[in-house]
């Protein structure tokens, strides 16, 4: 029997190396993603075609989503995992950012995680019980500028991931969630200025960013037989940031 995971937001970033290491495991992949030619050519760069499924979905909207599991099903004949990575950020101040934007970043990154998990419980529940895995973030507990859409859908991503795992534990499902600290994703390496590197070394008592592995190490971990009594918990993976105040840069120049 080869076990099956879904994962969205695949086209790059923390979830393609996360479908990168659940094959290296031996897993079967379905890549959920927006951008299907990025999707598309990123699946092909994995040079797995009998065990990869590329299917373009919007996370926030259930049709796709319905049809997207669907198509899993019918190409794998289950689910056992499913990781809801897709999100989007608005960085923009409050005052500035639209009712819109809000109502897009909360579509994405927090109904979505919702939509999925009710596409793929049934799949999950009739393997008797797998792992679901919500990506969050460090801003779903430390508010900071310009991310009050981002940051509030992810805190409540975290309250939804405790919810899940009430409920769907009697299942045998386990929900848990990763939350990341500043991460080398393009996205970051675009964004953030040196400046802002700078800060954040400052911050972190690893002194450093993670990396996509990393993130996609304690994601394959939190599925795997070896987290089988783990639910409901949020794996703050980020050098020590979340656990830190302030003084660090003084504690180093001290050494």
């Amino acid at each position: 029997m080869t076990k099956v995971v879904v994962v969205t937001g695949a086209a790059r970033g923390i979830g393609l190396a996360t479908a990168g290491k659940f094959l290296k495991e031996g897993w079967q992949v379905t890549l959920l993603d927006i951008d299907g030619p990025t999707q598309f050519a990123a699946c092909a760069a994995l040079k797995e075609p009998e065990r990869t499924l590329a299917v373009t979905c919007d996370v926030s909207i259930p049709e796709q989503v319905g049809k997207a599991v669907n198509d899993t099903i019918i190409r794998f004949g289950r689910i056992d995992a499913l990781i809801n990575n897709a999100g989007i950020a608005v960085f923009k101040p409050l005052m500035e950012t639209t009712f819109d934007e809000w109502t897009r970043v909360l579509d994405v990154n927090l109904s979505g995680s919702f939509i999925c998990t009710q596409a793929c419980v049934p799949s999950l529940r009739k393997n008797h019980g797998g792992s679901i895995v919500n990506i969050t973030s460090i801003s779903g507990t430390r508010a900071s500028t310009l991310r009050v859409a981002y940051g509030t859908s992810k805190a409540a991503l975290m309250h939804l991931t405790k919810q899940q795992a009430a409920e769907l534990g009697n299942m045998g499902i386990r929900v848990n969630a990763v939350s990341p600290g500043p991460v080398d994703t393009a996205m970051a390496k675009q964004v953030h200025t040196s400046d802002i590197r700078s800060d954040y070394h400052d911050a972190i008592p690893l002194n450093r960013y993670g990396t996509e592995e990393e993130l996609a190490d304690a994601i394959f971990f939190l599925c795997s037989d070896k987290a089988s009594y783990i639910n409901g918990q949020i794996l703050n993976v980020d050098g020590g940031f979340s656990a830190t105040g302030i003084g660090l840069r003084n504690l180093r120049n001290s050494d």
